[in-house]
């Protein structure tokens, strides 16, 4: 028979919005539960050196996480190795299936499930993630400064990434299948006035390739979308900048979303469109997708959860008394 767990907060997702609102939730005293998921520790765990988390000059992405979670654990947050596969939101108490067979039950829910980078699905793209290969400018640019790279895609979130990336390289070239780029006009034209960035057109990356000790990148490989013809870059970076997807799959049918499925909060807030259910980090937000802003909104989930069962109580007493 499966086991059930009951818990007054449920923490699903364990990135900085899920660590920190598991910290936050324990020191509450509300003895939070954190479900972790298909990829404990997020999007971080994919990084190499991080050097814009506050308080360290330069942090290795995977270690911050590990220190994260063994700080939640040491507020008194359980932190649970299993994936929750579906939520009851039609009523309270919430029933989560999972991955593991356990149902958990909780009186609240912090959805912290983050986003995830959309990737070519290369071989060669997967070898060199972290070492070369990122998804992420503003996370990994400033190890490119002098050099040249390689900024894959059409859109908006190329556009801006190729803008970044010529803060610290030599030049960008921007790769793109088609003649004409998706971005906004103006974010076209910023790029167009720029010397240091040159669009490659109607090409689309074949392979990335470069040294194995140490693993490193040396240039890619693209092809003509018309001809076939492959053409050798050489770079040092390579970003893939195709969009994010947010980690939505067990709320995109039931809470609001927006921007291509992000979950919709109540302004300046975590509150979602349930009572009930709170949403943190990258699931939400389609602008910075940093872990110093996740962490916040972790803290903000945990501390708006706390209020919502102090008043849910201080109701349940009043009707009593009546």
């Amino acid at each position: 028979m499966a086991e059930t767990r009951k818990t007054r907060v449920l923490i699903v997702g364990s990135g900085p919005a899920g660590y920190t609102a598991g910290v936050y939730a324990a020191r509450a005293m509300l003895e939070p539960l954190l479900v972790q998921g298909i990829e404990p520790g997020g999007q971080l765990t994919t990084t190499t050196e991080v050097e814009n988390w506050p308080g360290d000059t330069e942090v290795q992405g995977p270690d911050l996480m590990v220190r994260m979670e063994a700080h939640a654990k040491a507020m008194g947050c359980e932190v649970v190795s299993d994936i929750i596969t579906s939520v009851d939101f039609s009523r309270r108490p919430f029933v989560c299936q999972s991955d593991s067979g356990t149902v958990y039950v909780a009186d609240a829910l912090i959805l912290a499930t983050g986003a995830r980078a959309k990737w070519l699905g290369l071989p060669s793209e997967e070898k060199f993630k972290g070492f070369g290969v990122s998804a992420c400018a503003t996370c990994d640019g400033f190890f490119y400064r002098g050099q040249e790279i390689v900024v894959i895609g059409g859109g908006n979130t190329a556009v801006e990434e190729a803008l970044f990336l010529t803060n610290f390289a030599s030049r960008v070239t921007l790769i793109h299948r088609r003649d004409e780029l998706r971005a906004e006009k103006i974010l076209q034209d910023r790029l167009f006035k720029n010397p240091k960035i040159e669009p490659l057109w109607f090409h689309q990356l074949d392979e990335v390739y470069g040294t194995d000790n140490p693993l490193g990148v040396e240039g890619v490989r693209v092809k003509h979308v018309k001809t076939g013809e492959i053409t050798d870059i050489p770079c040092k970076g390579v970003f893939i900048a195709i969009g994010h997807a947010p980690a939505n799959e067990l709320v995109k049918d039931v809470l609001e979303t927006h921007m291509g499925g992000y979950v919709v909060t109540k302004p300046d807030s975590t509150a979602t469109s349930i009572p009930g259910v709170f949403a943190a980090g990258d699931l939400t937000d389609h602008i910075y997708r940093q872990a110093v802003t996740s962490a916040g909104m972790g803290c903000m989930a945990a501390l708006e959860a706390e209020k919502f069962l102090a008043e849910e109580g201080a109701d349940a007493q009043v009707q009593a008394a009546e």
